[in-house]
């Protein structure tokens, strides 16, 4: 029995560790966000879009991928099933080519709601994304979190319920 609670407190402890270490990084690679992110417009494939005006009655959730990102082909998925359940989705590509190719790309992979493309990096660089993917949750205008590289469909799912508390 006593070998039993040790190895549960060492699984406890690891645990602990490895969300500690996870959760450090998530914070050192966190983008510096502009205070005005949801007013600024923006141009989507659909056509001009304001942040603020789609994340007004539920939380938001701003998907930035790129093609090159080989850990975007992971969260893709996760992030297309989403947007297929209803979860209101925005998808901002990186530099990944001209708008035809995105718009290909997003039908490829089943990512449904409003797309933006980045070709340039402009919107990248000034909202001072560092890695992909970076997911942004916002909620009546306002940034409730952000999170930078892997992350579970559970995790992305529960982080857009806390944005409607």
């Amino acid at each position: 029995m006593s070998r039993l609670k040790r190895w549960l407190r060492e699984a406890l402890l690891l645990v602990l560790i490895v969300a500690a270490a996870l959760w450090g990084m998530d914070w050192l690679r966190a983008p510096q966000l502009p205070a005005d992110l949801a007013q600024q417009p923006l141009t989507s494939l659909q056509g001009e879009v304001n942040l603020a005006e789609l994340s007004q009655h539920r939380p938001l959730l701003v998907y930035v991928w790129a093609t090159w990102c080989g850990v975007c082909k992971l969260t893709t998925p996760t992030v297309a099933a989403m947007s297929q359940e209803g979860d209101k989705v925005v998808s901002v590509a990186l530099r990944s080519g001209s708008d035809a190719r995105v718009a290909t790309l997003l039908e490829k992979k089943g990512l449904q709601g409003v797309a933006i493309n980045d070709e340039s990096g402009a919107i990248g660089q000034r909202w001072d994304i560092n890695a992909t993917p970076t997911f942004i949750v916002l909620h009546q205008g306002k940034v409730i979190s952000t999170s930078s590289g892997w992350t579970s469909g559970w995790g992305l799912k529960l982080r857009l319920w806390w944005a409607s508390r």
